[in-house]
């Protein structure tokens, strides 16, 4: 797998690269080393230039430093890939209640992949003030998950919205979940 062409072809012709994947025999961990990693990374090297180097102001109060940037790099990493185990976690589990295939694998391939906008988009972390446009991409991922949960889990198409309605909700209570335990972590 080339992982740029990749990258393109999710991005631009989602539909049809599922189709592609759909064929693909891959483990999580093959997807994690042969190509999370290297988009998460994306975000987290740009997070800790623009907080760490760059920085930005805050009622004319400037915010960064190294320990910041180094934070904040380490939070997008490891989050990026906690939230993509835990949403195919939580898709695998969902699958048998909507008729869909439950595999671990194919769920992490349509996680993991649903992901690439976002993460392309994380370059935008270097100036701190334009990361919301990285998170603004995230909805495109989630309309690449949506279109992806018939190929990859075999999901029949009168139960689609409905699984993917349900995934998002209990995706969204982890992450609040989460969020409020990383916030903890990054006051102390």
């Amino acid at each position: 797998m080339d992982t740029i062409e990749r990258v393109k072809n999710i991005i631009l012709s989602p539909k049809t690269e599922w189709k592609v994947i759909e064929a693909e025999e891959m483990t999580a961990s093959k997807l994690l080393t042969s190509y999370l990693i290297l988009l998460a990374l994306i975000p987290a090297i740009a997070s800790f230039i623009g907080f760490g180097l760059i920085g930005y102001n805050v009622l004319g109060i400037h915010i960064g430093s190294i320990s910041v940037g180094i934070r904040q790099a380490v939070i997008s990493f490891f989050g990026m890939i906690a939230s993509i185990y835990l949403t195919a976690y939580i898709i695998t589990w969902l699958a048998p209640k909507f008729g869909s295939t439950a595999d671990f694998n194919k769920a992490f391939q349509l996680v993991g992949y649903s992901y690439t906008p976002m993460c392309v988009a994380g370059i935008l972390y270097i100036l701190p003030a334009l990361g919301t446009l990285a998170g603004i991409m995230g909805l495109y991922g989630l309309y690449i998950l949506f279109i992806g949960l018939a190929p990859m889990m075999k999901t029949p198409e009168d139960k689609i919205t409905t699984y993917f309605l349900t995934t998002i909700v209990c995706v969204i209570v982890i992450a609040l979940l989460f969020s409020v335990l990383l916030g903890a972590l990054y006051i102390l």
